[in-house]
């Protein structure tokens, strides 16, 4: 199976020493002109989750609001503002709204929602279950997707739950990434409920099977460059980590991981991911 064109990004990854970190609070890379992925500091949280700013022509979405709330610490209204600014110097819209989303409702990906309380034209999806499937249109079928139109850039969403109930994942037909969360990463896959996780990747890989998937791109790395080994919980430096984009192949393996470790509760250790099963 060909693999895709890796994403060129050396990402920060924390310091030996977090007071002597020099990385910046969030780190902006461009993947094209209307595609951003953020990532926090390792210093300023451990969690370093990723972050996904999408633009349209009406509308950009922004896909979590990080681990930290102190907008001084971590400054991700201000580096959002600057973006849409930029975008907005290139492509004038009046009115132009900018949609808070998160791919899950956990701590680490929410904190940051108050700096955009105030925001004109923004609107703050709650991360709990309800509100963000009225928001989107998700049916109680969840195997049917959802569209979210940015303006010339229609967005699927896809209930998610089995990590966190209240988990979406989004696919971006421009970029072909297919965001998958915490429900997918190159790290620990903390399954909170094994049915729905288990249904929920069968979705993802039946998605991947019908759309031009390009990378799946999840929200943190914890694994390292060897395989089967990953980063201790609250590692401040991780200068071996492997890239943040998974193949479909890897999403595959997620498949084949959960039918392989059934409903045994614990740790189930793969080359490119970890299992955790409640018990």
């Amino acid at each position: 199976m060909s693999h895709p064109d890796p994403l060129q990004v050396r990402w920060i990854h924390g310091s030996e020493s977090a007071k002597h970190n020099t990385d910046p609070d969030l780190q902006v890379h461009f993947h094209d002109d209307a595609t951003v992925i953020l990532r926090q500091n390792k210093a300023v949280n451990y969690e370093a989750p990723f972050l996904f700013l999408l633009f349209g022509a009406e509308r950009a979405v922004l896909l979590d609001t990080g681990a930290t709330a102190d907008a001084e610490l971590f400054p991700l209204r201000s580096t959002v503002d600057a973006l849409v600014d930029q975008w907005l110097h290139a492509h004038p819209y009046a009115g132009y709204e900018l949609v808070v989303l998160h791919t899950h409702s956990h701590g680490d990906h929410v904190a940051g929602d108050g700096q955009f309380a105030d925001r004109p034209d923004t609107t703050v999806v709650g991360a709990d279950r309800e509100p963000v499937h009225a928001y989107l249109g998700l049916a109680p079928d969840l195997d049917r997707p959802a569209q979210l139109d940015l303006g010339g850039r229609v967005v699927d969403c896809i209930a998610s739950p089995g990590h966190d109930a209240a988990a979406v994942t989004y696919f971006d037909p421009r970029t072909g990434f297919l965001l998958t969360g915490d429900t997918v990463y190159p790290g620990r896959l903390y399954v909170e409920d094994r049915a729905a996780f288990g249904l929920t990747i069968d979705r993802l890989v039946a998605f991947a099977d019908t759309h031009k998937v390009s990378h799946v791109l999840g929200c943190h790395i914890e694994m390292s460059t060897t395989s089967g080994v990953d980063y201790p919980i609250r590692t401040t430096y991780q200068p071996d980590e492997p890239p943040l984009e998974m193949t479909v192949e890897q999403l595959r393996n997620v498949q084949w991981a959960v039918a392989e470790v059934g409903d045994r509760p614990g740790r189930h250790v793969f080359d490119d991911f970890v299992l955790h099963l409640d018990g």
